[in-house]
């Protein structure tokens, strides 16, 4: 494990700007206050063996720690705190600052990674997972703020190794790996409170974590603290409660989510964190309003299901989704990312028309990207981008073109040559120098395409009928019966609908700050359809092209309206105002 001392893990503590960069941020003192009080809540410290040991498996500052010793103090409690951190100098100033405050708490402090000392303790099995048995000194309680190091930071050679060695699949988190190790040195009656990003909960490569998490723990709560930007970095943040496993918990965990909402305010309060307490919407003292929900912790289905606030309001507009639903928005076609080319200067442009004729690549695309979204029908700008697109389809295979038949595109791209083929990547899997990485079919740009923004604060969902290539910034979606167009009219319909917003908000929740949702493949394929053939479904076709066609003209805001309430009640719902 070698990799955990590289600067991305060993600087996380060292500055400020540097630990934002790695995804490590020191907790705020109102956040650690609560996970420590949360911590006791769950905690039954009556039959305790003495020494209480505790556990912080990435010190850091030692916040959570003094938050944790100033809960414990004056219990009568003898205390053995372990701690492990990379950081030496964070590390020194931890001992300095706990043995200043907690002069009678026995400190066991090691400048090393926690991760290195679980994998020193069970070893592996050659397969990534750690078979031991329970170490002999397990931990009582457990506080944490694990590091949040993704992929593109430890590099792709460090996190297969990382996810080898914990089990993990799909896009690996420094953090990922932290919670397994946890659930290896607590003991079953033993409560954690850890800190981590909300991401996990709801995408695909959080699925294996998810698991892991129900396998090894009971969860007695989890608050997503959404976008109340408690941490100063560009992270969302979520607060698990924790207990060892034992035996199946007895009772249904508990979920509470706080996001940022338009809604008339409520009740004021001072910080975020108190806001956990309440129940609706509630405002800051600087003025931002939140919704505040409480209910219990949605997890149904397999063990790497998506985890959602579920309420018995909630689970009953579902309810009534699924009974008037037809289909879903995958049962069109597959949902792809537009292409990546990994060199748009070289690719892309938008003064293509200024290069002289005789030197112009005869293979330029018109280019879609999210500069031209708008619901129903993309803009026309004055200047579109094109892409040069070396691909074609040749007995239904997808294949680079031979350069040779194009020789002004040959001419073009042999002077960027050099740093075509610096991308090792595209060489190694076997492709040529002047491919774009990620192509996607080059006999599906003709066709009638729907195409969405991947992160928006309204959905926006457009009919491409100009056969464009759509860029990377962006999904999109043909109907696999090339008979069949008019799906993809009802599914733009319901893309751009406010009911979408309201069923993404009690399906998935994955938002983002400033009410900013995450349109991603894995969201849009179970956006719900109505029959296409119902008399309801009929009309919201119609209208959709009626809109397509009037876009930008006087009037067409009205038809929008009237699609939007045509949307609810083909899912049997009554319109719903803006503002969750």
């Amino acid at each position: 494990m070698d990799f955990l001392r590289e600067p991305a893990v060993i600087e996380r503590y060292r500055d400020a700007p540097k630990a934002k960069a790695h995804g490590a941020t020191y907790t705020p003192k109102a956040l650690s206050d609560f996970v420590a009080e949360q911590i006791l809540n769950a905690a039954n410290l009556s039959g305790v063996d003495s020494p209480l040991l505790v556990l912080d498996p990435a010190v850091g500052d030692a916040e959570l720690l003094v938050s944790l010793l100033e809960k414990l103090d004056g219990r009568g409690l003898t205390i053995e705190v372990h701690g492990f951190e990379t950081d030496s100098k964070a590390l020194d100033l931890a001992r300095g600052r706990l043995e200043r405050l907690f002069p009678s708490v026995q400190l066991r402090l090691e400048p090393t990674s926690f991760l290195e000392f679980v994998l020193d303790q069970f070893g592996d099995d050659g397969n990534g997972t750690l078979f031991r048995s329970q170490m002999p000194k397990a931990y009582d309680l457990v506080i944490a703020n694990p590091p949040y190091v993704r992929t593109q930071i430890m590099g792709s050679n460090q996190a297969r190794l990382l996810a080898q060695r914990f089990g993990l699949t799909g896009r690996v988190d420094l953090y990922h790996a932290f919670l397994i190790g946890m659930s290896q040195v607590i003991k079953p009656s033993g409560i954690a409170g850890i800190i981590v990003s909300n991401r996990f909960m709801t995408i695909k490569s959080g699925a294996s974590v998810r698991s892991a998490i129900r396998e090894r723990f009971n969860i007695h709560h989890v608050w997503d603290l959404g976008d109340t930007k408690i941490f100063d970095v560009a992270v969302l943040p979520a607060v698990l409660v924790l207990e060892g496993r034992r035996d199946p918990a007895a009772e249904v965990p508990r979920f509470t989510s706080i996001y940022e909402t338009s809604a008339a305010s409520g009740e004021r309060v001072g910080h975020a964190v108190e806001a956990l307490s309440r129940e609706g919407v509630v405002e800051l003292g600087d003025g931002r309003r939140f919704l505040v929900r409480h209910g219990r912790l949605d997890c149904s289905g397999a063990r790497d299901a998506i985890w959602r606030l579920g309420t018995d309001a909630s689970d009953a507009w579902l309810a009534t989704v699924v009974a008037h639903s037809w289909g879903k928005f995958r049962d069109i076609g597959k949902v792809r990312v537009g292409v990546k080319t990994c060199a748009d200067t070289v690719f892309i442009r938008s003064d293509w028309q200024q290069v002289p004729e005789a030197e112009r690549p005869e293979l330029l695309r018109p280019l879609t990207t999210h500069h031209v979204a708008r619901q129903y029908r993309a803009l026309q700008p004055g200047t579109r981008q094109e892409i040069l697109y070396p691909h074609e389809v040749v007995q239904e295979q997808r294949q680079a073109v031979d350069l040779a038949a194009y020789p002004r595109t040959h001419a073009y791209l042999e002077k960027y040559r050099a740093p075509l083929e610096a991308r090792k990547y595209v060489l190694e899997a076997g492709r040529r120098w002047y491919e774009i990485w990620v192509p996607q079919d080059p006999s599906a740009w003709g066709k009638p395409k729907l195409v969405f923004r991947d992160i928006a604060e309204e959905p926006t969902f457009w009919i491409d009928l100009d056969g464009t290539v759509v860029n990377g910034d962006c999904y999109w979606l043909i109907s696999e019966s090339s008979n069949e167009t008019d799906l993809l009219w009802l599914a733009a319909a319901v893309g751009n609908s406010g009911f979408i917003k309201a069923y993404y908000d009690h399906r998935f929740h994955n938002k983002l700050y400033s009410g900013r949702r995450r349109f991603m493949s894995q969201y849009v394929e179970e956006f719900p359809l109505p029959d296409p053939k119902s008399k309801v479904g009929e009309l919201i076709i119609r209208r959709t092209k009626d809109v397509f066609a009037d876009i930008g003209v006087l009037g067409a805001e009205t038809l929008t309206e009237d699609i939007d309430r045509l949307v609810w009640k083909a899912f049997g719902l009554a319109r719903e105002e803006a503002g969750r």
